[in-house]
């Protein structure tokens, strides 16, 4: 949200700084973000001089150009080369001189140098109006009229230019209250007197009106639910033409394009006092008369966008006499009741709708407005009526228009301030001090929240009904610790807490584990939204009432998330990807499931560049080493088969006890075309909860280093190509042989010199005896069982 100083301070009057000010209205939760500065031309006409030319000669060395000498004031001519067609002796003009910045459309500048042009000096640059940002007229150099510009004298001294400092405040959604200039202001003022800091704040009210004559408009409000207050004005012989300067700068500096004088007042009233107005053209509602309710499902409407949009009969609908409709109340106008240049007679609205109502309505629709904004999280029902006097004598000033008879109200029921119980301990209890009671009494007259009654330990009070968000105790509390200050709360010199010993059902320690052991090695975590759009929603969890069509659904993979990340990172040259996640995934089936996941995802290299190694692509089983770093600490014996998954090209699937423990692969060339990734990626995605409830609970034990030597055997076996190593793993490990430790594979084969269809596994095995060295016969006898296994079981050859 952007606030600008100037307007701020038509609310209060202080003497601060603008950082000063910031620095404050960050105290107390309106975080500033960044203060810039507003010109209403960029750079202020800085070094551009009044001059007058002397002479103008054609170019001796081009037809277009023109060789001219300026007098720029205090005796100093200028030697200036200028295409201007129109440019001639005895013109003043507006001159920039050397070291003055000139400032191009698309907010790009470029100092104005001495330079040779063709062969000739030219020491400034005589200005067209758009190279000043005054005009977007680029058709001859701008002459000035001689008798009121004096030569010179700086061309900016004839301008009233406008300047402003703009804050960009990241608001939080709940602070619907300082929506506006006027609450930020409010909340400024409370700050600043409750620390006995100067500051002269201007309350608002509504203003007198003068009321001549009566209307034959009519107002019917169908649902007071959905439409608690309502106000309607006539306002005729308005004449629709550009607003004033004054006001366009406050519009532009906000970041607003002005439109016309009657959007514009609208506008200026919503930024300024945070309640949104709509005007419609008078002329076009038939029946004279306005009806707030809705209209049937699947009529149709065209909003002020030019888009045809079907109803879903919630919406709240501004309409005609007839029921046709012409606005999607607080959210957005209608094309065919919208005010044109043509208009003479508004009806102007300003109202306060049912904040979920709107909601809905926005979300269904796909439309986000500054209106809506505000609405659909609650609006000042209060406000509504000095919004309304405020904008009808502006529209009466700046327009011409005048009010024609009395205001159309609807308010049957008195929305009324929030009651709150305050109690004194409470408030010490979570400030972790002992505050004194005037000054929370103070604190609480500031931010104009009426005691009602003080009764024993604590207050009875009335919080403004603005204050959407502060409806209870610890609300209040909240409000009370912002605008005291929380740097003033002092920080406790000793923490107590009782530590607890962690189980071995706990989840958390095996993620926590696995997360030190990722990062230890090299990885880094990350954190995606779990809100996502997706192409295919098979299974997809759907959002009833999504922020965005990029945010309707929940993720059914953390994979789509960590390939952003990768794009991201290479894109900017960050090739060498080794990336980690713990999240949930969500799916829809026969019921609605939610499974925690890690997802590891790896790229490029697999260290870091240098003399002493060439350089090692990430791969398959580079990945698949740190998933088995992670699995030895789940004691389990892990079965690995082949896995068909559109998301992986080639992927093998982990599993114990017939239950998926993990799946690794590496991603498919669709997929990363995708994601705009032209490097090879690799993923494994872990399910935590299977892992934790099948790891074994056996505690960890410590053994001694043996102290006998462990014996290796080597085995070349000839096999048929459509075995894996995987099946020999497991028929070697069926060995009934108490010396058998590991089993490696250290070679595989395929080429020339075997037979076809056939590939070559060189094996190594290792055998220990605690208790003894090995004998040669005992090696002999393992080594002979594991032979005869693969013989009989895979038709095994072996391989001198």
């Amino acid at each position: 949200m952007k606030i600008s100083n100037n307007w701020l301070k038509d609310y209060i009057k202080t003497d601060l700084k603008t950082d000063k000010i910031g620095e404050y209205l960050t105290d107390i939760g309106l975080e500033v973000e960044g203060i810039e500065k507003y010109e209403a031309v960029k750079g202020s006409l800085a070094g551009i001089v009044v001059g007058k030319v002397l002479t103008c000669e054609q170019h001796p060395n081009a037809d277009k150009l023109k060789k001219t000498t300026v007098d720029v004031g205090n005796a100093k001519i200028l030697n200036i080369v200028c295409g201007a067609p129109n440019v001639a002796a005895g013109q003043t003009v507006p001159v920039a001189v050397v070291g003055t910045p000139i400032y191009t459309k698309d907010g790009n500048s470029f100092e104005i140098k001495e330079a040779k042009i063709r062969g000739e000096v030219s020491q400034g640059m005589i200005c067209a109006e758009d190279e000043l940002g005054l005009s977007d007229d680029h058709g001859g150099i701008m002459i000035l009229d001689e008798t009121k510009y004096e030569v010179g004298k700086n061309f900016a001294d004839y301008f009233d230019l406008a300047t402003d400092e703009v804050y960009e405040i990241g608001l939080t959604p709940n602070r619907t209250d300082a929506m506006s200039h006027y609450g930020v202001a409010r909340d400024l003022n409370a700050f600043l007197t409750s620390n006995q800091m100067k500051a002269d704040f201007a309350k608002v009210a509504s203003k007198p009106l003068d009321i001549e004559g009566s209307t034959d408009f009519q107002l019917e409000v169908e649902d007071s639910a959905l439409c608690p207050r309502y106000i309607g004005a006539v306002i005729e012989n308005v004449q629709v033409a550009d607003s004033p300067q004054w006001l366009q700068h406050r519009l532009k500096a906000i970041g607003l394009s002005p439109i016309n004088n009657i959007v514009d007042i609208t506008n200026y009233i919503l930024h300024g006092f945070g309640q949104p107005l709509h005007a419609f053209d008078a002329g076009k509602i038939t029946g004279k008369k306005v009806k707030v309710g809705v209209n049937p499902e699947g009529t149709k409407f065209t909003t002020l966008d030019g888009v045809e949009r079907t109803l879903n009969g919630s919406e709240i609908m501004i309409k005609d006499g007839e029921n046709n409709p012409m606005c999607i109340a607080g959210v957005f106008g209608g094309q065919n009741s919208g005010v044109s240049e043509k208009t003479t007679t508004i009806f102007l609205e300003s109202a306060y709708f049912n904040p979920v109502a709107v909601r809905k309505g926005a979300k269904f629709h796909g439309l986000n407005t500054d209106a809506s904004f505000r609405f659909e999280r609650g609006v000042d029902p209060n406000n509504t009526q000095t919004a309304m006097t405020h904008a009808i004598k502006m529209i009466e000033e700046i327009a011409g228009g005048k009010l024609s008879g009395v205001l159309l109200e609807h308010y049957p029921e008195k929305i009324e301030n929030n009651y709150v119980i305050l109690r004194f301990s409470k408030v010490d209890q979570i400030l972790g001090t002992i505050m004194h009671r005037e000054k929370i009494k103070e604190i609480l007259k500031s931010l104009e929240i009426e005691v009602l009654n003080e009764i024993q330990n604590g207050l009875e009070i009335s919080v403004p009904a603005y204050r959407a968000d502060v409806t209870r105790e610890i609300d209040v509390i909240e409000e009370i610790l912002r605008i005291y200050g929380y740097n003033k709360i002092d920080s406790p010199q000793k923490i107590s807490f009782t530590p607890v010993k962690l189980s071995f059902d706990d989840q958390d320690a095996l993620e926590n584990s696995w997360a030190r052991t990722l990062q230890s090695n090299g990885f880094n975590e990350v954190m995606n939204n779990s809100l996502t759009s997706v192409k295919d929603e098979t299974d997809a969890v759907k959002l009833l009432n999504p922020l965005s069509g990029d945010l309707a659904f929940m993720r059914k993979s953390l994979l789509e998330g960590l390939l952003e990340n990768a794009d991201y990172n290479i894109k900017r040259k960050n090739q060498d990807i080794k990336f980690f996640e713990l999240g949930k995934i969500y799916h829809k089936k026969e019921k609605y499931e939610e499974r925690k996941q890690l997802a590891i995802l790896v790229s490029g290299r697999n260290s870091a560049e240098n003399w002493l190694q060439p350089k090692s692509a990430t791969d398959f089983y580079y990945l698949k080493s740190y998933v088995k770093i992670l699995f030895d600490k789940l004691n389990l014996d892990i079965e690995e088969k082949p896995l068909e998954d559109s998301r992986f090209s080639d992927a093998l699937e982990l599993a114990s006890n017939g239950r998926i423990l993990a799946r690794v692969g590496k991603v498919s060339p669709e997929l990363l075309k995708d994601a705009d990734i032209s490097q090879e990626c690799f993923y494994a995605e872990i399910e935590l909860e299977t892992c934790q409830e099948l790891r074994s609970k056996g505690n960890l034990k410590f053994v001694d280093i043996p102290k006998f030597n462990k014996i290796r055997r080597d085995l070349a076996l000839l096999i048929d190509k459509e075995i894996s190593y995987a099946e020999l793993y497991k028929a070697a490990k069926k060995n009934p042989s108490k010396y058998l430790r590991n089993i490696n594979l250290f070679d595989v084969y395929e080429g020339k010199n075997l037979p076809e269809n056939k590939k070559s596994y060189a094996m190594s095995f290792e055998l220990l005896n605690e208790e003894k060295t090995l004998e040669e016969k005992d090696i002999t006898e393992v080594m002979n069982s594991l032979i005869k296994t693969f013989q009989k079981e895979f038709s095994a050859e072996l391989r001198s």
